[in-house]
């Protein structure tokens, strides 16, 4: 059994609810045990690294420090994280405080306690890819998702700053090998990495059509039947601002913009409830019942 204090981070706890609810399902299939942070908070994204370095590091050393409190079924403790945004400003803590004594002593003063900024933060697909692995994935299919073309969208925050990337930082692959995993065809295409405009979603709307736009224009150019992705940031650009870009630009692309876990929760034999797959925006229940899936 791989046990993981499991940090789920603000998204997952509201707009982002059915990845938390599928990860959680994933999870359970494929024997991972996610016990969640005792009184976790904010990890501070987006704003308070652009704001404060003090905060930046003190609000995620404050949650990683209850994790190391934790017990571990496999030693030290380690940390899980499914959201993008959380796992980057996890580990960009983690980075600062162990190389900088003076922001240490900043961030033991700010939380009452030292932390010296060695707890291991895991993203989900490291753990998939690495520690489960394919053929473990591939044990548990009960339904096949063989057919179904998929691009793998990774996005900024798990490839950017290279320093705490799991992946290679221009050409990812870790999210393709569960997707292959399940049955499914993970497609190469150009723009697995390019930006959504997340941090423009609410001040520059036009700018996320803009970018959104050329993302799904690629995806369709590749030949996907849907957009597979890590990121709840990603997710909801493209899915819930999806049918806003076809209006503008004039254009249908009838992407299912789906988390990994989902995806994943689907060749494992979780209910379409489980998965909260009512929750997307853009219907994926005819794509699925084509391929056989539902």
């Amino acid at each position: 059994m791989n046990s993981y204090a499991f940090y789920p981070g603000c998204s997952m706890e509201g707009t982002a609810r059915d990845y938390q609810l599928s990860t959680l399902a994933v999870a359970r299939v494929l024997g991972i045990e996610l016990p969640e942070i005792p009184d976790w908070i904010c990890c501070g994204s987006t704003a308070a690294h652009g704001t404060d370095a003090l905060l930046a590091a003190a609000l995620p050393a404050r949650s990683l420090l209850a994790a190391s409190h934790m017990p571990s079924t496999n030693g030290s403790p380690k940390v899980a994280v499914a959201c993008a945004a959380c796992f980057s400003r996890l580990r960009l803590a983690n980075l600062h405080i162990a190389a900088e004594p003076s922001l240490r002593a900043k961030v033991a003063k700010a939380i009452g306690a030292d932390y010296d900024g060695h707890v291991p933060v895991l993203h989900l697909l490291e753990i998939l890819a690495r520690d489960i692995g394919s053929k473990a994935i591939a044990a548990k299919v009960r339904h096949s998702l063989r057919g179904l073309k998929v691009v793998c969208y990774y996005g900024c925050l798990l490839s950017r700053p290279p320093k705490v990337a799991f992946d290679d930082v221009e050409n990812p692959t870790m999210m393709d090998e569960p997707v292959r995993a399940v049955g499914a065809e993970a497609l190469d295409w150009p723009h697995k990495t390019e930006c959504c405009g997340a941090s423009c979603s609410i001040t520059e709307p036009a700018i996320v059509h803009e970018l959104g736009r050329e993302i799904l224009s690629m995806a369709s150019a590749a030949g996907a039947d849907c957009v597979v992705t890590a990121c709840p940031l990603c997710q909801l650009n493209l899915d819930m601002r999806q049918k806003d870009i076809e209006d503008k630009y004039s254009e249908r692309y009838g992407l299912p913009v789906l988390y990994i876990t989902q995806l994943l929760g689907l060749a494992l034999g979780c209910s379409y409830e489980e998965l909260g797959m009512g929750r997307l925006v853009v219907d994926p229940r005819e794509l699925l019942a084509s391929k056989g899936v539902v």
